[in-house]
């Protein structure tokens, strides 16, 4: 990849990389009791309670929106894959939840002064070139009551620049298999991940770009889009240190 430019994420790759096959490996990759823990650790960083109001940007199949839910939070979901928001609604409904669950792009939200928290989690932050990344902020800023808090969780760049790269994960569900193969783009700050899923006999590809950020540059654009009282975590809320595998922004409107 070395001297390749990346493109942000296209509809279309979108579309490709979260699609039904993200789903089926969802629960192998993120097992059911990770996802509880994450969605606990997610209301306590953001201060939910019964009744708050929150929005999750990039939402894919509800795997933390409907958990939040059954603790009793208002929530609204956003995600620009109809394949995956078509999982999260019959997920939800099976279990008696009600989740707003809205097709839509995380640049251009319809909502103001809505919401008591939003959050972006499991590197859902970066997809896209720096101004547009930029405008994801400010549009959850938009929509964020006076007060309201942003979580981000994202790749921490400086732990993963320590490893070897390229780096590739297995993942295996019965006989098929998911693997990612993982790089570095040094002169743009972008992570790619080429992806293979042999399943059912077929073979599939698909690639996936998006950029990574420090704490000082995520700090740096939070504030230009409006937010205040930026503050840096580690994995699940833990310590924030340069071997953390996660760096987690909560900021303030």
């Amino acid at each position: 990849m070395t001297g390749e430019k990346s493109n942000p994420l296209t509809p279309s790759q979108h579309e490709s990389f979260f699609s039904e096959d993200y789903f089926y490996f969802g629960d192998v990759v993120n097992p059911p009791a990770t996802s509880d823990r994450q969605a606990q650790a997610i209301c306590e960083l953001l201060s939910l309670e019964e009744g708050s109001s929150v929005l999750e940007l990039g939402c894919g199949y509800g795997r933390i929106s409907n958990r939040l839910a059954e603790k009793g939070v208002r929530v609204t979901g956003l995600d620009i894959s109809p394949t995956l928001l078509k999982k999260a609604g019959s997920k939800a409904a099976a279990r008696g939840l009600n989740v707003e669950y809205v097709l839509g792009d995380m640049r251009s939200l319809p909502w103001r002064d809505r919401f008591d928290a939003a959050f972006l989690w499991y590197t859902t932050f970066g997809y896209f070139d720096d101004a547009d990344n930029q405008q994801v902020l400010r549009a959850a800023f938009s929509s964020l009551k006076a007060g309201g808090r942003l979580l981000i969780d994202h790749i921490n760049p400086f732990a993963v620049l320590r490893h070897e790269s390229p780096i590739s994960y297995i993942w295996q569900r019965d006989d098929d298999l998911r693997i990612d193969i993982m790089s570095n783009e040094v002169l743009t700050d972008r992570r790619n991940c080429e992806r293979l899923v042999v399943r059912d006999g077929c073979v599939r590809r698909s690639r996936l770009s998006f950029r990574q950020y420090g704490f000082s540059e995520l700090s740096r654009i939070l504030r230009d889009a409006g937010f205040e009282a930026v503050e840096a975590y580690g994995e699940e809320g833990g310590a924030f240190t340069c071997d953390s595998a996660r760096l987690v922004v909560v900021a303030r409107k």
